[in-house]
């Protein structure tokens, strides 16, 4: 088990590891070869800014978090001003298995900024950068989501670093890829519900989920179903009493559905597809097409 505060006290303070393994692919087909020309190193410099930077304060000696960031640029203009979308994911390893979880999938269709090529790349928390500022987001999500599986609550500090960031960019010439939107994916909201005391039994079921769920299927897989279980039947409590929509529930489903498919499809009791109809009905005809198998 990850335990974030524990290990503060016994590791020597010199000991230092980036929290992230990312992987980066780039798209920019639609770009004018000029502009392919100027972004040649692009990805390479997206790469070891995420893989070099240290994102906490707390010491970290796991398995660093598995991630992607795809990158489809859809425009460029006057020489350095460039428009794209960015698909991120991340994976969590299952205790004693080789088997991944995925924890985020996301497609976030508006990022906007300015890059040089070759431009020099820093880590800064209290100033905004339209480039580094939406990869630090993301780090901070994704560490934030590893952390809450290990740990009830334990993602909380990352969480707020995320919100603070997409809080300052709403406030930038850069606004709209930061500011609410009444359809579609939208970041802020996603770490707005993240830190909303009306979604802390969803982190705790999501703590249960991971911990005491997927990590001993191998071991106790009743356990791993009552925990699975067990958080759908808290996201139907959610939607009941806030009845509103939820980035957050769309996002865990977004990554999720394909699991609980996977999971319960031949387990003897496909009860829980009823409640997944009712949660999630983006994806009715895929839990009805499992709940007959």
């Amino acid at each position: 088990m990850k335990n974030f505060i524990f290990l503060l006290l016994i590791i020597p303070a010199t000991f230092v590891a980036q929290e992230l393994d990312a992987r980066i692919t780039i798209n920019y087909e639609q770009l004018s070869p000029a502009y392919k020309e100027k972004l040649d190193v692009f990805q390479r410099q997206m790469e070891t800014y995420l893989n070099n930077t240290k994102f906490t304060e707390n010491v970290w000696e796991w398995e660093r978090i598995k991630c992607s960031f795809n990158i489809f640029f859809t425009s460029a203009s006057d020489e350095t001003k460039y428009a794209a979308q960015i698909v991120v994911t991340s994976q969590r390893k299952l205790e004693k298995s080789e088997r991944y979880s995925l924890m985020l999938s996301v497609m976030d269709n508006t990022w906007k900024f300015v890059y040089e090529k070759n431009q020099s790349l820093y880590f800064n928390q209290t100033d905004f950068e339209p480039l580094t500022s939406l990869l630090d987001f993301y780090a901070y999500l994704i560490i934030g989501l590893d952390a809450d599986s290990y740990e009830p609550f334990a993602g909380s500090a990352f969480f707020s670093e995320a919100l603070n960031i997409a809080v300052i960019g709403s406030n930038t010439n850069y606004a709209d890829s930061w500011a609410y939107k009444s359809t579609g994916y939208n970041k802020r909201a996603l770490v707005e519900d993240l830190m909303d005391a009306n979604y802390q039994s969803f982190r705790q079921d999501f703590y249960e989920y991971h911990y005491i769920g997927l990590d001993l299927y191998t071991r106790d897989k009743n356990k791993t179903f009552a925990a699975m279980k067990k958080m759908i039947v808290g996201i139907k409590a959610i939607k009941k009493k806030l009845n509103k929509r939820s980035i957050l529930i769309e996002t865990f489903f977004d990554a999720k559905s394909g699991e609980l498919i996977e999971y319960f499809t031949n387990h003897n009791d496909k009860s829980i597809f009823e409640d997944l109809i009712v949660v999630d009905p983006g994806r009715v005809s895929k839990y009805i097409e499992a709940s007959n198998k």
